[in-house]
């Protein structure tokens, strides 16, 4: 960053001393100096713009460019024979110039993300894999904070993107006036200040906006598309929405889910009942991850651990439930007692 910078302000120098010393268009001295500065500054702020486009973006716009100029040739070349006055003639050859270059730029630039680079092979062929590199955090998955956990692990590779529209949502459950919304907004940027400084994984925070788009889900899935990102999150209709616009998703919850232990009707399992079940005679246990035990016959032994033997498992989109099912001992030694 600190070569870039230095960079810029020698070439501003020279670029401001040339304009200075040759005096171009007969300017005074002064006013050759001043609009050396302001050239200078407009071909900053332009390459400034040009690092943020992507390659499939300047590709569109060259070729764009291209079409446009040549259509504007192709039509002032038809004036040549009119009987028009040479100004206006002139006027007009240079304007198409200008209008249809300025459209096929600006057209092609909109359209180049259309392209579809990596068929091409050879030079082109990292476009499309470099792009997957990055993954974008939404507000949702660094309030949960289990990503810290799964980045300490060394689980999840390339550039972890935070969009500024993102900061600003955190920023704001954060000084929410409801104390549970701001303690959640707060933990989130304790989260992300941890995953900074985690080794070997590169945070960035990404600038790019969409004004015109108004739901945090829309824009994090529009910037997905443009950088070839996935989203990491564990919004359930955020994961369905961008699935939808084949937009890959690393959602958290699933990746949770995969991990919980496999475990088969039949098995035995010691539990601790927790709390009464919804219905008559359950007891309701929890295991390390969280699933949902519910035990059956077991109502009487809430604040002990025992041994239940799982009768099914139920998979849901909210996560797994294993049912089973407590055998008093003690009823059956009086059963079988003289």
């Amino acid at each position: 960053m600190l070569e870039t910078t230095f960079i810029r302000v020698v070439f501003c120098a020279v670029f401001i001393f040339s304009c200075y010393y040759f005096q171009p268009f007969d300017l005074t001295k002064p006013l050759a100096a001043t609009v050396g500065a302001v050239t200078a500054a407009a071909i900053i702020i332009f390459e400034v713009r040009l690092r943020k486009t992507s390659l499939k973006q300047l590709i569109g716009a060259a070729i764009g460019s291209i079409l446009g100029i040549s259509g504007a040739a192709m039509i002032g070349s038809m004036l040549v024979e009119t009987t028009m006055d040479p100004q206006t003639k002139s006027f007009l050859q240079i304007g198409l110039f200008l209008f249809m270059g300025y459209v096929g730029l600006v057209m092609g630039a909109n359209k180049g993300d259309l392209l579809n680079l990596s068929a091409l092979g050879g030079f082109f062929a990292g476009e499309r894999r470099s792009g997957k590199n990055y993954k974008i955090l939404d507000t949702s998955v660094i309030i949960d904070g289990r990503v810290a956990d799964v980045c300490e692990t060394g689980f999840i590779d390339g550039i972890l993107l935070i969009p500024q529209f993102v900061l600003r949502e955190l920023q704001q459950v954060a000084d929410s006036a409801d104390s549970l919304k701001r303690n959640r907004g707060r933990r989130g940027l304790d989260i992300l200040q941890r995953i900074q400084k985690m080794a070997g994984i590169e945070v960035q925070i990404v600038e790019k906006d969409f004004p015109q788009i108004r739901e945090v889900d829309l824009k994090l899935i529009e910037l997905a598309k443009e950088l070839e990102a996935k989203i990491v999150t564990n919004d359930f209709n955020l994961n369905k929405v961008a699935q939808l616009q084949d937009v890959p998703v690393l959602n958290i919850n699933e990746l949770a889910n995969s991990l919980k232990p496999v475990v088969l009707p039949g098995e035995i399992m010691k539990v601790f009942i927790l709390k009464e079940g919804k219905e008559y005679n359950q007891g309701v246990a929890y295991l390390d991850d969280g699933t949902m035990v519910v035990v059956d016959n077991a109502r009487k032994m809430i604040g002990k651990t025992i041994d239940t033997s799982v009768t099914s498992v139920l998979q849901t989109t909210a996560g797994k439930m294993i049912f089973g099912r407590y055998h008093d001992r003690s009823h059956k030694m009086e059963a079988v007692g003289p």
